[in-house]
């Protein structure tokens, strides 16, 4: 067990891109940005930025991950100008008037991307330049279990991973002039991974995203979750590798150091390696956002017109369940800690193939009742013990004699039920139960996580129909689970 770290190693800890460890950011800026959820699924938006808040060029990897195993369904190259914004809008094609059922990725930004905005797919109204999604990473040869659809794409989470920072003739050509248009993106097309104008990333990112029911009137934002400290060296690669990946986080060239904080807020260090085939870099990005419990609010009270979903996304899952990643058979077993089947292996405790992780959960109303013993409801059979299956999973409050395949506030068919105990209260949901405990694998220094690698939040609509006709009264609002984390160390006799 390594000692308490001193003061002055706090200290820079909150110093944005100055880290020496991988965390994640109470701050919000950092080196990777984390957005838990993207929808497209009745008639929503989702809408994102990304904030450059320093005075160095960036070069970003941006991809998006279907929600049942993390398939990359877009990627590509940003470069963002010093201080300089990116937004732009997932939406799904047939509510722009286009064929198919899949989504699509619309910007007015002038930023340079790489394949450039002229090579995507077409232009939607005045100039504005759409990519479609696509589905190569789960079809063909790459087939997983999952949906072989276009529809897939409709759901998921994006990641963003800051490569480099630029300068001279990389830095110059980025920068916007006049009229908000970058020198020549075309210099940055096609960058050799060894140019000189490529330094190691320094952080200073931020985003937030927003899913947006323009006909009801609701919307869910949200903030990007930020890890800093991830990588002192550049990370560059051409768009479609499957580099930068978070499995290449780095403190040293053979060590990957996460910064959490344990039950009493006190920060602790935790190494993992991070070089050659034993390298377990990913175990340091899973370590800060590790929980054995998440906790939150739901209110389905008819009486308001109101209704709950939650998002629990797993970040790090494919390093763990995707068998092309791991490099065995489809349908085999090898999920790695702290998951427990790969994703296609028949019997997953759900017997679907999609890689689920049982789950526990104690609600309670607001006045602190709770189910007596086994978890149950008047007039219903007991409920079984939930199950999580893919990357973004979202929970519906939903009666269980109510029929549902999708959730009631974000649409979503990555529906798990849960029959709500009151109208209102609030949830303590297990990621290490007992009937199947979680736990990542040892750092160096024999730190032991429980739980799962979790992020996500609440949304909680409001849609009421009954104030005077013609009078928009419906309400949305997002809040952020809360975490507790536990860690052991049966050597040192805890985490400190």
């Amino acid at each position: 067990m390594n000692a308490a770290i001193a003061a002055g190693l706090v200290a820079a800890v909150g110093v944005s891109g100055g880290a020496n460890a991988v965390e994640l950011s109470p701050d919000g800026v950092g080196q990777v940005l984390i957005y838990p959820y993207y929808t497209v699924n009745r008639n929503q938006q989702t809408v994102i930025s990304v904030v450059n808040a320093t005075n160095a060029a960036k070069a970003v990897r941006v991809r998006f991950l279907e929600g049942y195993n993390a398939r990359e369904v877009l990627d590509f190259n940003l470069f963002l100008s010093e201080f300089d914004v990116w937004t732009a809008s997932v939406f799904a094609l047939a509510d722009a008037g286009l064929a198919g059922v899949g989504a699509a990725l619309l910007t007015a930004d002038y930023s340079c991307t790489a394949p450039s905005r002229a090579e995507w797919t077409g232009v939607l109204g005045p100039g504005l330049p759409y990519q479609e999604f696509r589905s190569f990473a789960y079809t063909g040869t790459h087939e997983d279990s999952g949906p072989t659809g276009m529809a897939r794409t409709r759901e998921g989470h994006i990641e963003l991973v800051q490569m480099a920072d630029l300068v001279g003739t990389l830095r110059t050509a980025v920068t916007h002039r006049s009229g908000g248009i970058p020198a020549n993106c075309n210099i940055v097309q096609s960058i050799d991974p060894a140019h000189s104008g490529l330094l190691p990333p320094t952080g200073g990112l931020f985003g937030a995203g927003g899913i947006v029911d323009v006909a009801q009137g609701t919307f869910h934002s949200y903030n990007a979750d930020a890890v800093g400290g991830f990588s002192r060296t550049v990370l560059f690669s051409a768009p479609g590798m499957p580099t930068p990946s978070l499995a290449q986080a780095n403190t040293t060239p053979d060590t990957a150091t996460a910064h959490t904080f344990d039950a009493a807020g006190e920060l602790f260090r935790s190494d993992y390696p991070a070089s050659g085939q034993s390298s377990r870099a990913i175990d340091a990005v899973s370590a800060v956002f590790m929980a054995s419990t998440l906790l939150n609010e739901y209110n389905v009270d008819a009486s308001a017109g109101s209704s709950t979903d939650w998002v629990v996304t797993f970040p790090t899952k494919r390093f763990y369940t995707d068998p092309e990643i791991l490099g065995v058979p489809l349908g085999s077993a090898g999920a790695l800690p702290p998951f427990t089947f790969t994703f296609g292996q028949p019997a997953d405790g759900n017997g679907n193939g999609l890689s689920c992780s049982q789950v526990g959960f104690v609600p309670y109303d607001r006045e602190e009742g709770r189910p007596v013993g086994s978890v149950g409801f008047p007039g219903l059979p007991p409920v079984q013990i939930p199950v999580l299956c893919g990357s973004v999973n979202v929970i519906g409050f939903i009666s269980r004699n109510v029929p549902a395949t999708e959730s009631v506030v974000l649409g979503s068919k990555l529906l798990t039920r849960l029959p709500p105990f009151s109208m209102s209260g609030w949830l303590r949901l297990s990621l290490d139960p007992a009937t199947q405990p979680h736990t990542l694998r040892a750092s160096r220094d024999g730190d032991v996580f429980n739980g799962l690698p979790a992020t996500g939040f609440q949304a909680v609509n409001y849609v009421n129909a009954n104030v005077t006709p013609g009078v928009l009264s419906n309400y949305s609002a997002t809040f952020r689970h809360r975490v507790l984390r536990t860690c052991v160390n049966a050597a040192a006799g805890g985490c400190s």
